[in-house]
């Protein structure tokens, strides 16, 4: 398999592309103006505690108060470590308003609601994320061999004992990233020293900064980039641009070495992002419809609650019979979903509308498929077997916003509905405003103003209504057109 990080740079903007056999499969975006914040500390203060929801809002000096659950709070012993008990506390009991806090966001700000935040802090690292407050040593889940994990473990171990007895700070553990795999020890332990001094500083900021603050910001897109997407297998990181590339070269050459060679700065004049074709694939991802190479398609609609995918054959026939046709649809549909589902970043609930398959053995494969695509993914998820309505439910953990909430808005004529109020309905609720008007107010004539397509379905289909609706009121209508208004808009004048 090859694989490219496309990583482009302006003025305004950062964009990173993940391809994968010339194919698009994520995209990331941080503009100057509204740049994520997962992963920053702050020291901020509780400014109201809802014991019904077991939660409290938290003032992080941002435009809406975070909010923290109560099982996201753990208290300190005398050693400053996390007290984890199985039982989550009452929220009372954990936290009052006006507190000062620290706390770590964990999720971004998205749509209405405020960033949702965290007390079990930690830093990161090319191979390791440090836990201040607990002692545990963990191993990315990824890594699947066990040998593998107990080496990476044993050298943690070893590592953070070895430093206790030189002086440096032990207090802490760790998790082992999934990019550490297969990696040296030397180049493993090499991220402990940074770290501890990392926290060190930090903990010094927390003392002297006032509420509220932050205490630490993670780094730009394009060095994360570098750190948490780029793989063993990752054969090249292109960069469009001089200066960026030149910072990548030297955050490489002193945190991860083994990718410096991989850096390339891409001088051409046609855009990085169209020599791969990623402007149109994001044009597509966009649209509500995918269409899949057999004829077959996917509806995607992403909503507040949940994002709904529908799969349907479409021009597909197939070449033995209906159940066998449907099969490789599916088939087809799992892939393209998985796909999906890294490119537009959806989150939260997730429910696949498959065709309807007879055979468990079917549901089964298409099933398996679309756990093995979706492995690839940087998110988590977690897929159920298919319902009794023959639906699959799935969750993938959402940190920011989809693609389409970075790069659209609603619509301000439809105001997100995604539908219009068609012409004639606007005629009857029109007839239905003149009514209420004639009866309340006296007036010799009524005007109505209104959109061009709705005044002309009423001077012409709707003509003979019009006409008895002037007699029903006992005075002339006359009409308008008001260019500036959409189809919905309209106004009764009394003159």
């Amino acid at each position: 398999m090859s694989e490219e990080l496309l990583i482009n740079v302006a003025p305004t903007e950062t964009r990173v592309a993940m391809v994968e056999n010339g194919v698009l499969q994520e995209v990331y975006l941080e503009r100057s103006a509204r740049r994520g914040i997962v992963g920053n500390i702050y020291k901020g203060k509780v400014i109201r505690v809802l014991p019904g929801m077991q939660a409290a809002f938290v003032d992080i000096g941002l435009e809406r108060a975070g909010f923290i659950h109560a099982s996201d709070i753990a208290p300190l012993d005398d050693e400053g470590i996390e007290a984890r008990d199985l039982e989550v506390a009452d929220i009372r009991a954990l936290v009052r308003e006006g507190q000062p806090l620290v706390i770590q966001v964990v999720k971004d700000p998205i749509s209405s609601k405020g960033a949702r935040l965290t007390t079990h802090l930690s830093v990161s690292a090319r191979y390791l994320v440090y836990m201040p407050q607990t002692r545990h040593i963990g191993i990315s889940n990824r890594i699947e061999e066990e040998d593998e994990r107990e080496r990476l473990r044993q050298l943690v171990e070893a590592a953070s004992s070895q430093l206790a007895q030189d002086g440096l700070s032990a207090d802490g553990g760790f998790i082992v990233r999934t990019v550490a795999e297969g990696v040296s020890g030397e180049e493993l332990l090499r991220d402990i020293p940074f770290l501890y001094k990392l926290w060190a500083e930090l903990e010094q900021n927390i003392k002297v900064r006032p509420v509220p603050s932050v205490i630490y910001e993670d780094l730009p897109l394009s060095m994360r980039a570098l750190r948490d997407l780029a793989r063993p297998y990752t054969e090249k990181i292109r960069i469009d641009s001089r200066e960026a590339h030149g910072r990548a070269a030297e955050f490489a050459g002193k945190y991860a070495p083994e990718i410096a060679g991989r850096l390339e700065h891409y001088p051409g004049e046609r855009p990085l992002f169209d020599l791969y074709g990623v402007e149109e694939e994001i044009g597509r991802a966009l649209q509500n419809t995918v269409t899949l190479k057999s004829g077959g398609y996917l509806i995607i609609e992403q909503t507040e609650a949940m994002s709904t995918i529908d799969v349907n054959t479409g021009a597909f026939v197939g070449h033995r019979n209906l159940e066998e046709t449907i099969f490789k649809t599916n088939l087809e549909a799992a892939t393209a979903i998985a796909r999906q589902l890294r490119l537009r970043n959806l989150g939260g609930i997730i429910i696949i509308d498959f065709i309807d398959m007879k055979d468990a053995e079917h549901q089964r494969q298409v099933l398996r498929t679309l756990e093995k695509t979706l492995e690839r993914d940087h998110a988590k998820s977690s897929i159920t077997g298919v319902s009794e309505l023959g639906l699959v439910e799935m969750t993938r953990k959402r940190t920011r916003e989809s693609l389409g909430q970075i790069l659209c808005e609603p619509c301000p004529v439809c105001e997100g509905r995604g539908m219009l109020k068609s012409a004639e309905t606007v005629c009857f609720e029109i007839f239905r405003e003149i009514i209420r008007e004639a009866r309340a107010y006296d007036s010799e004539k009524i005007m109505v103003l209104a959109s061009q397509v709705v005044i002309d379905l009423l001077l012409d289909e709707e003509s003979a209504n019009v006409a008895d609706l002037e007699e029903f009121i006992s005075r002339p209508i006359q009409f308008q057109v008001e260019p500036i208004y959409n189809q919905e808009q309209y106004d009764i004048v009394l003159v």
